[in-house]
């Protein structure tokens, strides 16, 4: 079913039908695996045993929580950050965001190996280090152009992956593959300490968003239209950058460097369910949440032996899906 087939829905069919695939892609998650689980079995019907009971309630239920709440939240960011800086292209990680978990998981796992199980910790406090050096460098400006945020941004993930790939050259190969693998992403670490510490940053965004709809829609005119309507455009704007700043920073934290979600899922919202603020971020949260827990499902399940790396799995989906759009422009 492709989009002008979808377009063509009443919006509360399309909603059923995202309810019904997310539905789909819970089971999927929790019943397919090394250890297999049916579905009758899922739904009390047959009693699990042990070694069932055990994988279900310690693994997978963690890991599909956090793989919701994960896509939830960059495509959240996504949608607030495209629409902020009125740029299609505008990411979470646009502002060195993973390069500064990046570095901190380098320091924690190479520099100090004794704190190797802070490396979440670190990591969360790279990534804020690289958003203060972002808003540090942008100051000079008072933030008139978030553009020019995009910039700094960029310039500051470059020197940070600088400084970590250094550390990574000098470092012993073990050590170096460890963050390397951290660096593709992975949920296979995830706990229900990770999502009751994720679930109150990705909540308190939306609503606070939903809260500012309104100003949010004003934000998608020309800066001199926003203010006309009364709207604090550079607070506003500020305000956006440090939610999705720590909102990803978490998320990158736990599950390190997972690509595209926040940069295509906000494309397909619009396609799929209007440009309206709370479409566009209700509809983010939604299909964010169902495209990384099917994207997880399906990472664990290609290879019979390991598991692909989450973030090969989304940059190969999301080069893709670019590439049709490219494509669909030319054609139009």
């Amino acid at each position: 079913m492709n989009h002008a087939l979808l377009a063509v829905l009443p919006v509360p069919v399309r909603l059923l039908l995202a309810t019904v695939v997310l539905l789909l892609v819970c089971l999927c998650a929790l019943t397919s695996g090394s250890v297999s689980i049916s579905i009758s079995a899922l739904l009390g019907i047959v009693p699990l045993d042990e070694m069932q009971s055990t994988v279900l309630w310690q693994l997978r239920f963690p890991r599909l929580l956090l793989a919701l709440l994960a896509g939830a939240g960059l495509a959240l960011c996504g949608a607030l950050l495209q629409n902020a800086s009125r740029n299609p292209l505008a990411d979470p990680y646009l502002f060195g965001i993973v390069s500064g978990a990046a570095l901190g998981a380098t320091i924690a796992t190479i520099v100090l190996p004794q704190w190797q199980l802070l490396t979440p910790l670190f990591a969360f406090c790279g990534a804020l280090l690289a958003v203060f050096l972002v808003l540090i460098l942008g100051a000079s400006s008072r933030w008139q152009r978030l553009e020019s945020l995009l910039l700094c941004g960029v310039a500051v993930s470059f020197m940070l992956s600088a400084i970590t790939t250094t550390l990574l050259y000098i470092s012993e190969p073990f050590a170096a593959n460890r963050v390397m693998f951290w660096l593709m992403g992975s949920l296979s670490q995830a706990s229900l300490t990770q999502v009751t510490l994720i679930f109150p940053l990705v909540v308190l965004t939306l609503l606070l968003a939903l809260l500012y709809r309104r100003q949010l829609d004003a934000l998608v005119l020309t800066d001199e239209s926003a203010r006309s309507l009364g709207v604090h455009v550079q607070p506003l704007r500020l305000v956006i950058l440090l939610l999705c700043a720590a909102v990803s920073a978490a998320i990158v934290a736990f599950c390190g460097g997972i690509a595209f979600v926040g940069l295509m899922i906000p494309h397909l919202v619009r396609s799929l369910f209007g440009l309206s603020s709370v479409a566009l971020l209700l509809g983010s949260v939604w299909l964010g949440a169902i495209f990384l827990a099917g994207v997880d499902t399906l990472s664990r399940s290609l290879l019979p032996t390991q598991e692909l790396p989450i973030g090969v799995v989304t940059s190969a989906i999301g080069s893709l899906f670019f590439l049709s759009m490219l494509f669909k422009y030319r054609r139009g």
